[in-house]
């Protein structure tokens, strides 16, 4: 892809997206599984934590000029306060206004007509559905409803993933319906949903969560004394091998306790397990929670069994 304006952080005037459309389905089932898709893509590459859902519905047409309308006739009683893109977009595309990152225009905007209270029934209901699977599937999102799209093929649901770790640029993924695309290009009208994610963008964000982690995260964090170091890397790989959907971290490098328990807490592990040469000979640890500081002293023999009851009950 190319773009004409001015690349900012993040984008490029030559830049790469990865996408999927749909063809021929009207029926909200099919922007659900768009947006769960890419909700499973978010947690292959652990972003989860890091990325949330935008959702809105731009109702069809008709709704959408009578909407329209009733902005255009607000934003003009207020038009002093507005910025100049907006003041020019007013006549243009008067729904862009609704992006305006300036301060003053969005002061503005909270008192705007709301497009939620102009759709159609069947607009009503293809996003009541919409929400309803996502609901069901524990996908979190946020009804924005000045998420809108500048071109007038989009109608029905418009959703996107953003991230506060990127600055101002933080749309991810964008996606869509788009039934009046077909039809304007001269096809038969044709129902049609999809989204893009901008590969370079997507890179970007991986890169700056790598550099904001000083060690691998963590559920648990084994640290140990000099002379229990071996003792510590054979008790991580026994916990590795009877707790497979924990991450386990085993402290290498030396250093005081109170150090390695610092670096434990970087690592947002959950509990760290101390080894110390009176564990060592008694054949105990000492599990701490890191979040507390509450500590017990458990027998090496029973510490896969405490561990899965107890942070199988705290996660």
């Amino acid at each position: 892809m190319f773009r004409y304006e001015r690349p900012q952080k993040g984008r490029y005037r030559q830049f790469h997206q990865f996408g999927v459309e749909t063809f021929g389905m009207k029926t909200a089932d099919i922007d659900a599984e768009l947006i769960l898709m890419t909700a499973r893509l978010w947690q292959l590459l652990g972003l989860t934590n890091v990325v949330r859902l935008e959702i809105n519905s731009l109702g069809e047409i008709e709704s959408r000029n009578a909407y329209r309308a009733a902005l255009v006739d607000y934003l003009t009683q207020h038009i002093e306060q507005l910025d100049e893109d907006s003041k020019r977009r007013l006549s243009t595309n008067p729904l862009r206004v609704l992006d305006s990152k300036d301060t003053k225009t969005q002061a503005v905007l909270v008192d705007a007509p709301q497009l939620m209270d102009y759709l159609d029934e069947e607009s009503r209901a293809h996003f009541a559905t919409l929400t309803a699977v996502l609901d069901g599937a524990g996908i979190a999102y946020t009804v924005n409803q000045r998420l809108v799209r500048g071109l007038d093929y989009y109608n029905k649901t418009v959703f996107e993933w953003v991230t506060t770790a990127l600055g101002s640029q933080g749309t991810v993924c964008a996606g869509g319906r788009y039934d009046g695309l077909v039809s304007q290009l001269g096809g038969q009208a044709t129902p049609a949903v999809g989204f893009a994610i901008g590969l370079e963008r997507l890179v970007l964000l991986l890169e700056t969560l790598q550099q904001n982690h000083d060690t691998t995260e963590a559920d648990i964090y084994v640290v140990c004394e000099d002379n229990t170091v071996q003792a510590a890397l054979l008790l991580a790989e026994t916990l590795r091998n009877n707790l497979t959907k924990y991450r386990i971290v085993t402290h290498c490098g030396g250093g005081q306790f109170k150090s390695q328990l610092k670096k434990a807490d970087k690592t947002g592990a959950k509990l760290a397990l101390l080894l110390g040469k009176n564990e060592f000979d008694q054949q105990t640890v000492t599990v701490k929670w890191l979040q507390t500081g509450e500590q017990h002293l458990i027998a090496q023999t029973e510490l896969v069994t405490y561990l899965a009851q107890t942070l199988g009950a705290s996660v």
